[in-house]
């Protein structure tokens, strides 16, 4: 099975064929993932691309365009006076399963 490192929205994912990860929110709309940024492949040989192999791309769908991450408790505290501050995050992805690479 052939697997691949790609860069999607500036972070390095490691992936392999069918299978579905997250990854930060998409532009809305995008029902379909080409992308030519793989920094490496690793099958029968070994490519390493110098910034990226040429000639190769990874094909992926979107399976859910809007997700969200569990919630992160922020507090702020300031130590004798008190005060603290409470706020919460939550990171919104896009999931998405790879269909080819290369």
């Amino acid at each position: 099975m052939k697997k691949a490192v790609i860069l999607v929205g500036g972070k390095q994912y490691l992936v392999e064929e069918k299978e579905t990860l997250r990854v930060d929110l998409l532009p809305e709309g995008t029902k379909e993932l080409e992308t030519d940024a793989l920094l490496l492949i690793d099958g029968d040989k070994t490519t390493v691309g110098t910034p990226t192999v040429k000639g190769v791309k990874v094909s992926a769908k979107v399976v859910t365009p809007e997700l969200k991450g569990d919630k992160v408790r922020v507090i702020r505290y300031k130590a004798k006076k008190r005060v603290h501050k409470e706020t919460g995050h939550r990171q919104k992805y896009s999931e998405i399963e790879i269909t080819k690479i290369g």
